[in-house]
């Protein structure tokens, strides 16, 4: 029986650890060809050695738009046509409340989470349109649905992912490519380790796994999805609905 994603072309930005880790392994189980890009060379190198000639690695800034003219080329060498899906998963944690926030550190999640996403976006349009659509998943947080005390950088970019999310989606339907974002809620990744974070305000009482999240995307990248886009998807056991 084929995969899911049988036939597909994926990029996975952030794709080496965590949730975009997940992402490819399940990806490359439904039959994709998957990119995963990151800065990590060298963990990016020995992560995707296990996949054979399904996943390779590419390196990447996210705020580089050269790099990102780079990574589209790879990645359409490597799967011998146009790229079908491309998820961002590019992200940093800033626990700093407005009043403490420096300039720099606002500008430097800007550039991985919003400039990133938005040179995602642009740069694999062309691609997706040679390909006649195309799918293209940026992942956010609960922190884009609502306020988080002492987050104020953090939850200003991804209040901005949920918004440019729904921009592109408008801009780019008439080429058939859907764009949607995913809102996790705390989940078991290398970003929240050692936080002493605790799920007890979570309906499920406890964080998400990165295979749950990776489930969801997708779903969003399948045919299976070929109705949705402009929409923000809420994975986060229940904490938002609160």
């Amino acid at each position: 029986m084929p995969g899911r994603l049988e036939g597909k072309n994926i990029i996975v930005i952030g794709g080496t650890s965590g949730m975009g880790a997940a992402q490819v392994s399940r990806f490359v189980q439904e039959g994709a060809k998957v990119i995963a890009a990151s800065r990590n060379v060298t963990r990016g190198q020995e992560f995707v050695n296990q996949f054979g000639s399904a996943a390779k690695y590419v390196e990447l800034d996210v705020a580089n738009e050269q790099g990102w003219r780079h990574l589209i080329s790879e990645a359409e060498i490597f799967f011998e046509g146009p790229v079908h899906g491309l998820v961002n998963n590019a992200g940093v944690l800033l626990e700093m409340g407005i009043e403490e926030t420096s300039l720099q550190a606002f500008q430097e999640l800007v550039d991985i989470m919003q400039t990133g996403a938005f040179l995602g976006m642009k740069s694999v349009n062309p691609s997706m349109r040679r390909n006649g659509g195309g799918s293209i998943i940026t992942v956010s947080s609960t922190a884009g649905i609502v306020g988080y005390a002492n987050f104020f950088a953090y939850t200003t970019t991804k209040f901005a992912v949920r918004g440019m999310t729904k921009a592109a989606a408008l801009d780019l339907a008439k080429y058939k490519i859907r764009v949607n974002s995913v809102h996790p809620g705390d989940t078991e990744t290398p970003m929240i380790a050692d936080k002493g974070y605790s799920a007890d305000s979570v309906p499920l009482k406890r964080f998400a796994q990165p295979e749950e999240i990776a489930s969801l995307v997708l779903f969003l990248l399948s045919d299976e999805a070929a109705y949705i886009t402009g929409a923000e998807h809420i994975i986060d056991g229940g904490f938002t609905a609160q």
